[in-house]
């Protein structure tokens, strides 16, 4: 893919949430309008709306994983879900192994406003593993 973690970092530096900045750096890419997902992925920022769960960059990982891998065959469900999820499976450990956890409440290190400098890491780091991916 194309996009950046540049392009995720400025967005999140711009206030987008860690799920917002990572998906909608892939927006046009991925042929969706990006006011549509911004919107959308509103709630999964700090962990899933603040809950400290799975982190936000991560979610925007598995999104944008699924936008670009998903053959969108309603008819056929199953046509690329499995393989859409060994892809996140596969994401989510080279997450892990790069950055400790894939919840919110292990790497959320700092407090205060946004941007966290330990936030726009796994913002940057989501988008990489994207970026690395076979997708």
């Amino acid at each position: 893919m194309k996009a950046t973690k540049k392009d995720a970092a400025e967005r999140f530096e711009k206030m987008y949430n860690c799920c917002q900045a990572v998906v909608c750096a892939y927006c046009e890419e991925l042929g969706v309008k990006e006011e549509d997902v911004f919107r959308m992925t509103e709630g999964f920022g700090l962990g899933m709306g603040g809950l400290k769960d799975t982190c936000g960059a991560v979610t925007g990982m598995f999104l944008t994983i699924g936008l670009k891998n998903s053959a969108g065959d309603r008819n056929d469900p199953y046509a690329t879900k499995k393989d859409t999820y060994e892809k996140i499976l596969k994401a989510a450990e080279v997450f892990r192994q790069r950055m400790g956890s894939i919840y919110c409440r292990d790497l959320k290190t700092e407090e205060g406003p946004q941007p966290l400098p330990c936030c726009k890491k796994c913002v940057e780091e989501a988008a990489a593993i994207i970026d690395e991916m076979d997708l």
